[in-house]
């Protein structure tokens, strides 16, 4: 699709993982806490980095497997999860750093008085606390977890909430992420999408999307943007 620069919105929403912060330390850390509390032998973080993307029951039945289309007996996996759940919570944000540009950006997003909006296919119990420790949690107006609604990334669910909560057409939110879940659910919705060139994406690259723009940082996407 072809976009005039700078891009006018009245609002932004921003993905998590792999877009405002590094979590995939973190993630790593608890799926092999788990494998090893199920007797599995562990994974490389890096292969581990792929399977992140459709929240955290498909990352745990993705690290069951030791791949991105491997699927595991019903009863394995309900064993599992909640093990994950309780390692991650351990270790939420022990590792975790936001991406450089990112504080920049959102300053300069607020500075241009956007309303901002999260939203994450994490667990409303982990993106909260998570946004709390990293210190930007105070720059969202709304969280949109993937537990919020029942359905989440790549369906447009999330983002069509987001734009009831801030009152505009999707044609004025601009939605920021990293993978094909947004850009998926940015399309369906009829939002504009940019991707940072840095996330996960599953392994894929990110060149192969259908977005406006690829960017190097959030600061770089401010900079692409004016307020409607």
């Amino acid at each position: 699709m072809s976009r005039t620069f700078p891009l006018s919105v009245k609002a932004v929403t921003i993905d998590l993982d792999g877009t405002l912060a590094d979590t995939i330390p973190d993630l790593a850390a608890a799926a092999n806490m788990m494998l090893s509390e199920l007797g599995r032998p562990g994974l490389d973080v890096e292969r581990i980095r792929t399977f992140v993307g459709k929240g955290i029951p498909r990352l745990v039945e993705r690290a069951l497997a030791g791949g991105l289309d491997g699927a595991v007996p019903r009863e394995v996996f309900e064993r599992a999860l909640p093990i994950y759940e309780r390692c991650y919570a351990e270790v939420n944000g022990r590792h975790t750093v936001v991406y450089p540009g990112v504080r920049e950006g959102l300053q300069r997003l607020r500075a241009m008085q956007l309303p901002l909006a999260c939203v994450t296919n994490k667990s409303g119990r982990f993106t909260g606390p998570l946004l709390a420790h990293l210190g930007i949690a105070s720059s969202f107006e709304l969280v949109i977890a993937g537990d919020t609604l029942p359905r989440k990334k790549p369906d447009p669910a999330q983002l069509l909430h987001a734009c009831r909560g801030f009152g505009i057409e999707p044609r004025a939110m601009l939605m920021i992420g990293d993978s094909v879940n947004d850009a998926e659910a940015a399309r369906a919705a009829g939002c504009p999408v940019f991707c940072v060139s840095y996330g996960y994406n599953e392994g894929r690259d990110v060149r192969e999307l259908d977005v406006d723009a690829i960017v190097a940082s959030l600061e770089e996407a401010a900079r692409l943007i004016q307020k409607a």
